[in-house]
Order: C-alpha cells, then structure tokens, then sequence
C-alpha cells in the first residue's frame, strides 16, 4: 500500500472517531461540504446540510418555526437521543 493511501486512510479514521466522539457528548458541530454547503451534524443519524442562502432563509423565519411548534405540538412528535 503506498504511503499516501495509507495516510488517507489514517486521516479518514482520526476524523470518524471525532465524528463519533461528537456523537456521544451531543454537541452540534458544522462542516464545509465539499460542495461548499454547510452541514449541521449532531441532530440525527445524517447531517442537515443546506446551502449558505437557504441557511439565511431559515434563520430568518425562526420565530414563526418556533411559534408553529409551540402551536403544533399536541400533533408533533420528539425523537429520543
């Protein structure tokens, strides 16, 4: 195996125990994507990953999320980590 491959596959390892020690203490954290997305991990299974627009979208209307929640939530369901 050549040097470089191997030093990808050590990279690749160091960054899936962080990713998994991030898990367990249930800190959110963000990432660049390689689209040049910004990904959300820490709130499920896969990240959130949007665009920086849609980011500032969101943002934007969250009192009305938060109020609709609020408003909905006999109807809405909580996941349990």
């Amino acid at each position: 195996m050549s040097k470089d491959l191997e030093a990808e596959i050590a990279r690749l390892k160091a960054e899936n125990e962080s990713l998994k020690s991030n898990k367990s203490s249930r800190s959110l954290s963000m990432k660049v994507s390689e689209k040049g997305a910004l990904s959300v991990y820490g709130m499920g299974r896969f990240p959130v990953t949007l665009y920086k627009e849609q980011w500032h979208k969101l943002l934007a209307i969250s009192e009305e999320i938060k109020k609709f929640i609020e408003e909905n939530d006999d109807k809405l369901k909580s996941k349990e980590s």
